[in-house]
Order: C-alpha cells, then sequence, then structure tokens
C-alpha cells in the first residue's frame, strides 16, 4: 500500500506536463491491484489460518497430554495394587515408568510393539489402548509368575502328604503293638490290625462266605412264602454247607479246605434265587427285619456278657481253690510248735514299717508281699499284719510258713477271732443280720434269666457281706499300739520302695490317697445320693474323689477324730440304703471327708483291672498298680498286657503251683 501512494504522489507530480499518461498509469495500477489483490488477501488468509490451527492444535495437544497424563497416572496406580499381590513385592511403585530402559516398562513396550506393531507408544497412545496394553502384560506376567508358585504348591502339598503318611504309618503301628498285647478272653481273637499274615485282606473270603449265608437266609424265606419248595430246601442246604465250611474262622487261613467249592455252589444257587425271587422291596423288608432281630440278640448278649463277667470276676478259679485246699490240708497235718512265725516281737513295734492286708485269695495276698519285699531296700524292717477268713486261714498260714518273705516279719490272723466285732457294736454286722437284707441281698428282684439278672448281681457282691471289707475302718482297735500303717488292697502289685510314705506329712489329716477325680467324672455325686438332705447339706457334690489300695493312715490322728465313730454314724443312717446302694468307698468319702491328704499320683496308679489305655510308662514309674475292676489279675478275664506286672512276682515251678495246673 505505501508503494502505490507513491506512485500516485509522483504521477501527481508530474501530471501536469503529461495528461494523458497520468490518467494511463493509474487505470494500469488499478487492474493489477484488482487481480493481484484477491490473490495476497488469500495467502494472507491462510497464513493466518495456519498460525491459528497450530495454535488451536497446541491447545489441543495440552488438554490431550493433561487427559493422558492423569488416565497414566490411573493406570500406574491399578497395575501397582495388582501387580503388588501377584509378586507379593513392596517395590518403590513410584520409580516404575512405562519406558524401555525400566525392565517392567521394557517388557511391557516390548509385548505392546509384538501386540500393535513398531508405531505403538503407551504415553501417546489412549487411554483405551492404555489399558488394554496394561491388561496383555498383565495376563502374560501371571502367566509366567504363576508357574513357580504353583511349583511352590506342589512341593508344600507333597510335603504334606508325606508327613500324614509317616503319622498314619505310626499310628498303625502303634495301634498294631497295641493288639498283639491285648489279647484276651474279653476281647476275643480277632482284630482288624493283627498281621498274622502278609495278606491285608486275610479275611475278604470268610466275610464273603458270611454275606452269602445272609442272603440265602433272605431269599430262603421269600422262596417259602412263595411256595418254591424246591428253591427253598436247595438253600437251606447250601447254608448249612456253608456254616460249616466257615465254622469260627476269622481269617481266610482257618477255613475248610472245602471252602471254594461251598463257595461256588452257593454262588449258583443264589444266582437261581435272584432270577426267579428277586424283588427289590421284598428283600428291603425282609433285610431290615434280620437287622432288627440281630441288635435286639445282641442287646441281650451284651446283658448276658455283663452278668457273667461279674459272676466269673467273683468266684475263685479252680486251681486258687485247689491250692487253697492243700495247702488247709498240710497246716493242719502240722505239730502245734511248727504253726508259729519268726519275730513275733516286732508286731508291735512303732518304729517299724507296718502294712495291713485283709485277704481271702492266697495267690495275691503271696504276690502283695513278694512286691514288696522284692522291691524294699531294708527288708528287715517291714511288718506284714494278714486278716483272712475262717475258711482260708490254715492255708495262707502254711504258704508263708513254707514261703517266708526273708528277714520280714509276718503275721496271720482270723477275722472269727475279733470277739469285739460283734453285731452290738458293727452296724453292718448287725445290718446282714437282719431280714430286710437279707431280702435285699439274696432273693429281692431275683430274676430267672441271665440276661435280666445282670443289674442285681453286684448287689449280691460277696466282698460287700464280707468284714473283711469293712475291718478297714476299725485299724486302731486292730492295731492298738500302732502310729501309722499302710493300708493295701489285694490286688495290688508294689514296683517301688514305700518307706517314704511314713514320711509324708498330713497336715494334721488321716487318711493319705491318691484323687481320682477328673473334670467331670469320680467326684462324690457319682458315689452318693445328692437328693437326701442329709448329703447335700454336708458335703459338696462336686468334692474330687480318692482311691482306696493304697493308704498311708495315722492312727493317732485316726483316735483324736473319733473316725470309727464318725464312719457308724453314717452306716447307721444309711441303713434303708438311700444315702448309697452298696460298698466301702461311699462311707468311706464320708467318714474322711476333708481329712484326707492328696498323695502324687505315681504312688498310686488305678485301672488296670478295666482299662485298656494305659500308658506304659505310667504304669512302670509308678510305685503302686492296682488292678480294680472286674478283670483281676489271676482271673481268665485279666488282659494280658497287664498280666505280665503280677506274673513275675509268682514262682511258677513251685510244687503247690504246679500240681494245681496254675500257670502263665
Amino acid at each position: 500500500m505505501p508503494h502505490s501512494k507513491r506512485n500516485r504522489s509522483d504521477g501527481g507530480g508530474g501530471g501536469g506536463g503529461d495528461g494523458c499518461r497520468s490518467i494511463v498509469l493509474p487505470r494500469r495500477l488499478l487492474l493489477s491491484i484488482f487481480i493481484v489483490s484477491p490473490f495476497l488477501f488469500l495467502l494472507a488468509r491462510g497464513g493466518v489460518h495456519s498460525q491459528i490451527s497450530k495454535d488451536s492444535e497446541a491447545e489441543r495437544d495440552f488438554a490431550t497430554n493433561q487427559t493422558t497424563n492423569w488416565r497414566e497416572r490411573l493406570a500406574v496406580q491399578n497395575l501397582k495394587s495388582v501387580l503388588t499381590k501377584e509378586t507379593g513385592s513392596s517395590a518403590d511403585w513410584n520409580s516404575i515408568q512405562f519406558k524401555s530402559e525400566n525392565p517392567i516398562g521394557g517388557e511391557l513396550a516390548a509385548t505392546e510393539k509384538e501386540a500393535d506393531g513398531a508405531d505403538g507408544n503407551l504415553l501417546t497412545d489412549t487411554p483405551t489402548k492404555v489399558f488394554r496394553r496394561v491388561s496383555r502384560f498383565l495376563l502374560s506376567h501371571h502367566s509366567a509368575m504363576r508357574k513357580p508358585r504353583e511349583l511352590r504348591q506342589e512341593k508344600r502339598a507333597m510335603e504334606l502328604v508325606q508327613q500324614d503318611e509317616e503319622a498314619l504309618v505310626k499310628l498303625e503301628n502303634a495301634a498294631i503293638e497295641r493288639s498283639k498285647a491285648v489279647d484276651s478272653a474279653v476281647l476275643g481273637k480277632y482284630s482288624i490290625w493283627r498281621r498274622d499274615n502278609e495278606n491285608e485282606n486275610t479275611d475278604i473270603k470268610v466275610r464273603f462266605m458270611r454275606d452269602q449265608i445272609i442272603m440265602a437266609r433272605v431269599f430262603s424265606v421269600i422262596a417259602k412264602s412263595k411256595n418254591k419248595l424246591d428253591l427253598y430246601q436247595e438253600l437251606l442246604n447250601r447254608i448249612k454247607e456253608s456254616q460249616r465250611a466257615v465254622g469260627e474262622a476269622n481269617a481266610d487261613s482257618d477255613l475248610h479246605h472245602s471252602s471254594p467249592d461251598k463257595t461256588k455252589a452257593m454262588g449258583q444257587v443264589l444266582s437261581k434265587a435272584r432270577q426267579e425271587l428277586y424283588d427289590c422291596k421284598v428283600i428291603t423288608q425282609r433285610l431290615r427285619g434280620m437287622l432288627q432281630s440281630a441288635d435286639e440278640q445282641v442287646r441281650s448278649l451284651k446283658k448276658q456278657s455283663t452278668f457273667l463277667s461279674q459272676l466269673a470276676a467273683k468266684t475263685i478259679p479252680n486251681g486258687i481253690h485247689c491250692l487253697s485246699m492243700r495247702l488247709t490240708i498240710d497246716y493242719y497235718l502240722l505239730p502245734p510248735e511248727q504253726r508259729k512265725f519268726p519275730r513275733s516281737e516286732n508286731l508291735e513295734n512303732p518304729n517299724l514299717y507296718h502294712y495291713a492286708l485283709f485277704s481271702d485269695n492266697v495267690l495275691a495276698a503271696s504276690v502283695v508281699v513278694n512286691s514288696t519285699i522284692m522291691n524294699a531296700m531294708e527288708p528287715e524292717k517291714h511288718v506284714f499284719h494278714l486278716v483272712t477268713d475262717k475258711l482260708n486261714f490254715g492255708a495262707m498260714n502254711m504258704w508263708f510258713l513254707l514261703n517266708p518273705p526273708g528277714k520280714a516279719t509276718i503275721h496271720v490272723e482270723n477275722v472269727d477271732d475279733f470277739k469285739w466285732l460283734n453285731s452290738s457294736y458293727c452296724p453292718v454286722l448287725r445290718q446282714l443280720e437282719s431280714a430286710a437284707m437279707k431280702e435285699y441281698y439274696f432273693t429281692s428282684d431275683h430274676r430267672s434269666t441271665l440276661s435280666a439278672g445282670s443289674s442285681n448281681l453286684k448287689y449280691r457282691n460277696p466282698k460287700y457281706l464280707s468284714m473283711l471289707n469293712h475291718l478297714r475302718f476299725y485299724l486302731p482297735q486292730v492295731y492298738p499300739k500302732l502310729d501309722k500303717i499302710l493300708f493295701l488292697d489285694d490286688d495290688i502289685v508294689v514296683q517301688k520302695d514305700l518307706t517314704a510314705l511314713w514320711s509324708v506329712d498330713l497336715n494334721g489329716n488321716v487318711n493319705g490317697a491318691v484323687e481320682t477325680c477328673g473334670e467331670s467324672f469320680h467326684r462324690f455325686d457319682k458315689y452318693l445320693n445328692f437328693s437326701n438332705p442329709h448329703i447335700a447339706q454336708n458335703f459338696d457334690p462336686n468334692a474330687c474323689g480318692w482311691a482306696y489300695g493304697m493308704n498311708i493312715f495315722d492312727l493317732k490322728a485316726w483316735k483324736k477324730k473319733d473316725i470309727t465313730g464318725i464312719y457308724h454314724r453314717w452306716q447307721n443312717m444309711n441303713e434303708d440304703r438311700v444315702l448309697w446302694k452298696l460298698g466301702t468307698l461311699p462311707p468311706g468319702l464320708l467318714t474322711f471327708y476333708k481329712l484326707t491328704h492328696p498323695l502324687d499320683k505315681s504312688w498310686h496308679v488305678l485301672g488296670l483291672g478295666y482299662s485298656p489305655s494305659i500308658d506304659r510308662s505310667e504304669i512302670e514309674n509308678a510305685a503302686v498298680i492296682h488292678y480294680n475292676g472286674n478283670m483281676k489279675p489271676w482271673l481268665d478275664l485279666a488282659m494280658t498286657k497287664y498280666r505280665s506286672y503280677w506274673t513275675k512276682y509268682i514262682k511258677y515251678d513251685h510244687p503247690y503251683i504246679r500240681g494245681c495246673k496254675l500257670t502263665e
């Protein structure tokens, strides 16, 4: 534009001299301007538009970068949480950048290049692509991380399985060892843990044949009901043959040699019966009926077993009865001067260790005395006071005259010679002479069958009627010059020196005994009737019970507290048996209530006459073990795993024992 102005001024300056020229030049100039100006305008507009486009594009890029940075930070946070779970690492995630030099970023970039091509860029792509790439990376990374984790899990699982197998083997071996020891008439011959043969399924044929017999019985009933008498008779014949072949077998090796033929023949008959008689509903009904019948028989047999085991526990085996009779005969053949024991001056010496043993079993008494002396440090200081009944007095004397306890002192007395022990002084004797007591013990609730009479038999136990059992409440009267005495039952075995018991401080109490209570058993409410106000008002039902069998008694404190008088009072109150039913432990708990000092449990371990689960170490560490219960060690009922602790104190080569056929 300035150029055009200059031209006009020049033309105007010289226009006065050449008028035509001044007119022609402006026209040409105007024509050029009109022709060129649109192009200049379009060119100028294009430059401005380009600048504006660049500025707008810069603004859009800035906004996109802001959005991309925000999306990127969100992706990093999500990636951080996921990778932390997968890798278990607590690395500094702020240092992770999606660049090729970073290991994770480089791996991710490489993955994306493979997936999206060489032009893919995580920082400049859209958020959708970012998340898609992160997802792909996580999938590949998760697969890579899962392999070592799965290997660790498999390794740990194998270790646990191996530990379980080792523990199972140990349990099986322990059970096998226990089963070898527990092999008594009570528990039976058969045990699933016994390894009489190497074959695990040693009884599979026996069980199969018994299953065949059961199904044959079912089909025989159905055949008879459907009047198929030929098939019925054939089934009965096969049942008899299979029963003879099985017999009392508990293992395949015990089966008769003809059992395979019997099994095959029975299988053929059963196949025929299934074709002709099979009815699922009828068979189910028959099996259910057989099951109920078998259940009733089992209950009946259990009652009979209880009755017979109690009966066996209360009787004297033939061998011991033979021993007692032979000893008695020989004793009364002795001249009177040979019937006396030596060292009688020790019987009333309070400085020695005195034992009280009341028994009518010669063999059991001999084990108690022998085991005590063999484990004593100073046998010459031990004195045994034996009391028996009139029937066994001669046998007891004769045995210990023939087998004196070394340097120890022994004396045998007859309970019937205690003239002061009569019905006018002793409530138990008075009650036993009453008609009501005789009715209760001998004729009350009399049952005609074994199963029905099992519960009543325990009330007719001879020991509850014997004064030998109640003599423990009269120790100061029997031994008036002694200060302390150790009471022992005849079903115990002494395994250690017991002289330390005389030094135990009873803290003013009369009785030292081992307590037997657990969390909820062997407490006072188990033995006494707490519905009676005399019991409920004077005793704690949760008070801990204790055991007879090994008790250290302070006879001075006994006399001072009149223990025998307390016993008489409670025994008189129980004449109609409303406080307790039977035995000497319940009145003992009442009489010595709050007068019993608890001894350490290792002094006296109980339960060898009824519990098969006592630990061997506990038995071997005990000073005294007690076979309380029905399974006495001199009976066939005894548990063989415990019997050896008792039999080792018997000389089975002794002429009297061998002559009466007493064996281990």
